[in-house]
């Protein structure tokens, strides 16, 4: 008879006492961005933010945490609660962290779990608006005639940006010195002010400089040609054959967060990033959404990671 008794409380327990998976979320939700304000992962967790809040009913706040080459923000989330109330907006910046920064304090697929894949875009390669360049085979002439003169910017040690340009000098046979600067904006602040004089960048951010001639415009990174700016090349199509570069951005969740969580999440996100508003939206910046499952994530970042090291062996990037 008290086993019976016993038994039959379970359920009453456990409908007293919920996971912390079924109540989620139950209060603000921090999404943790580990860069400065202004560039893409602080825009595009920011757009997220707005539409998850009314999608699972609880706000999304952004916060923007960067320093120490993305460590210091993304080590504040993997000492977080892993309850699924605070996130990290993560890029390839962190695939590449692995190999570039042994001494960090957290191992990517150990103390995260991937949650989702938000949207990728290519890059748009621009020069200062006097540099006595026109195409990418010049700016690759001028580099080789006059070797270690020249100089190209990024966004910080190891980001997408600096990950190109040394990826584009090693594959062009150049030697040009790096430039790293706390943020996007400082770097394109010092290229339209001709203080540097070429970076890989946003295309989005960039097209209306291009436009109006603040900076040159000599190719976009991609397999084919940036419908925005259709009129410039590729940088394989200008000479540098099989070159590639791309910017991505996804969600991951401190080790220990409810599978659960993890695929409410996915399921939200992917609903927003495939609306046909985002798409819209992200066409007219030449952006695209990843949409994948957690378990397809995991795979893409382990197959980043391993793509991003033999990039920065063979280029030998250093991450300072």
């Amino acid at each position: 008879m008290r086993r019976r008794t016993l038994l039959a409380s379970v359920p009453a327990l456990a409908l007293a006492c919920p996971s912390r998976a079924q109540a989620w979320p139950s209060r603000p939700v921090r999404i943790i961005v580990p860069f400065a304000a202004g560039g893409p992962a602080d825009i595009y967790a920011r757009q997220l933010g707005d539409k998850l809040g009314p999608e699972l009913g609880q706000p999304f706040v952004v916060e923007n945490r960067p320093g120490g080459g993305a460590v210091i923000g993304t080590d504040a989330v993997a000492k977080a609660e892993p309850d699924g109330h605070t996130l990290l907006m993560m890029s390839n910046t962190h695939t590449a962290n692995e190999t570039l920064l042994p001494n960090r304090p957290y191992v990517l697929l150990r103390d995260f779990v991937p949650v989702v894949p938000v949207n990728i875009a290519n890059h748009a390669l621009i020069a200062r608006p006097d540099l006595a360049v026109a195409s990418v085979g010049e700016l690759i002439a001028l580099a080789k005639a006059r070797p270690g003169a020249l100089n190209y910017a990024s966004s910080g040690p190891g980001t997408p940006y600096h990950i190109a340009g040394a990826k584009f000098c090693h594959m062009a046979g150049i030697q040009v010195e790096h430039i790293p600067f706390r943020g996007s904006g400082e770097a394109r602040t010092a290229i339209i002010g001709g203080t540097v004089d070429w970076m890989f960048d946003s295309i989005t951010t960039q097209i209306e400089n291009i436009r109006s001639g603040k900076v040159k415009g000599l190719a976009t990174s991609g397999t084919r040609r940036s419908p925005l700016l259709p009129e410039l090349p590729t940088v394989s199509e200008a000479g540098v054959t099989g070159y590639t570069a791309s910017i991505w951005l996804g969600i991951m969740a401190p080790a220990g967060t409810p599978e659960t969580v993890a695929q409410r999440l996915n399921a939200a996100v992917t609903r927003v990033v495939t609306a046909e508003e985002t798409r819209a939206l992200w066409a007219r910046q030449a952006v695209e959404p990843m949409p994948m499952s957690p378990a397809e994530f995991r795979a893409f970042l382990e197959k980043d990671i391993q793509d991003q090291a033999e990039v920065i062996r063979a280029a030998n990037i250093r991450a300072a």
